[in-house]
């Protein structure tokens, strides 16, 4: 029998493991500079933490990880920062997290893993490092394959767009085909968060701590009282309409201060999608955001998923950033399944 380990580097909270797990794989170790993700990698998967930068690992440690694995993968979805249509135009080579992808360029060369996966924002293709991160992995004889994934085609109920690249040593690899081809199949935010218990503006659920809301002025609680699933700012009255979407410049900025619709996949969650007016995250009928925890299972962590120890207190800001940040769960699974999927037409069912 051959063995399969993985390597899970910028692993976050475990959005990528959990779903490479739940396709089969033995996620043996995770990577990532953040503290605050050490407690849900390692409590909701069993894997090991290891908080460092991966600017600074070295050959050795990722070797030693992958004991003597007979087939190997090293996952990497780099902060997209430099990259997202969010960001302020791209910041260059002079912003750290740039040099990142090279860092995992490197570390591919060094430990030259069987398979490697990487995950970013669309907007990545556009840039030199991408082009050099393929150019790289051709050169050390690596099949490669990248494509533009429309998660809500994958059972992700929601519509997000993401760049996934796969590449190995052993022969042709490529994503499984959609699994959801037609929008009438989409999971939508009904069929995921309708069966929550109903939650007021800045309260939490006795039931579940993550079930917790950001609180709202007076005039934002007017204003999502005036909001309809799938509509905008321009269905309020004058009154409750903020003084710089009345400007010019302001006037087609309708993306914001909006709810969700029941019937379609939310849009995609952000890492302040808990606050009203940072998109079009207000509930579809309750006059709130979305809370945590649905913002959680929009990103198709299981509602169990842990993120925050016992007796630590909840912060709003960090816990959604980690959320927003996250692999959603499904689409490290369906990665997950084109590996094992690979790896058996190469070497058989005998792994």
């Amino acid at each position: 029998m051959k063995s399969v380990e993985v390597v899970d580097l910028f692993c976050g909270v475990g959005g990528l493991t959990h779903g490479l797990q739940k396709a089969g794989l033995k996620v043996v170790a995770g990577v990532d500079i953040d503290p605050k993700c050490q407690y849900p990698f390692e409590v909701n998967n069993g894997a090991k933490f290891h908080l460092k930068s991966v600017g600074d690992l070295k050959r050795s440690e990722v070797s030693e990880w992958f004991s003597a694995a007979d087939i190997t993968v090293l996952a990497g979805c780099a902060p997209c920062q430099p990259f997202s249509r969010y960001s302020q135009g791209p910041r260059g080579k002079k912003d750290d997290k740039w040099k990142l992808l090279y860092d995992f360029q490197r570390l591919i060369i060094e430990t030259g893993p069987t398979i490697v996966t990487m995950e970013n924002v669309p907007q990545l293709i556009k840039f030199d490092v991408f082009s050099d991160f393929v150019t790289s992995l051709e050169r050390h004889k690596y099949h490669i394959s990248y494509k533009l994934v429309e998660c809500e085609k994958y059972g992700l109920p929601q519509t997000r767009k993401r760049l996934v690249l796969l590449a190995s040593k052993l022969g042709e690899i490529e994503l499984i085909n959609p699994t959801h081809s037609k929008p009438a199949q989409y999971l939508t935010v009904k069929n995921v968060i309708h069966g929550l218990p109903r939650l007021r503006a800045g309260k939490t659920s006795t039931k579940d701590l993550l079930h917790k809301s950001s609180s709202l002025s007076a005039l934002n609680l007017e204003r999502i009282k005036a909001s309809k699933p799938g509509g905008t700012w321009r269905d309020w009255p004058e009154n409750l309409v903020a003084e710089c979407h009345k400007k010019t410049t302001g006037h087609n900025y309708v993306s914001v201060y909006g709810r969700m619709e029941w019937d379609k996949p939310s849009p995609t969650v952000t890492t302040q999608f808990f606050g009203f007016g940072n998109g079009r995250f207000g509930h579809p009928t309750q006059n709130r955001a979305i809370s945590l925890r649905e913002g959680a299972i929009l990103q198709s962590f299981p509602p169990s998923y842990q993120f925050t120890a016992p007796g630590e207190q909840l912060d709003m800001k960090t816990t959604g950033r980690l959320i927003g940040n996250a692999v959603p769960v499904r689409l490290g699974e369906v990665i997950g399944k084109s590996i094992t999927k690979h790896i058996k037409s190469y070497v058989g069912s005998d792994c």
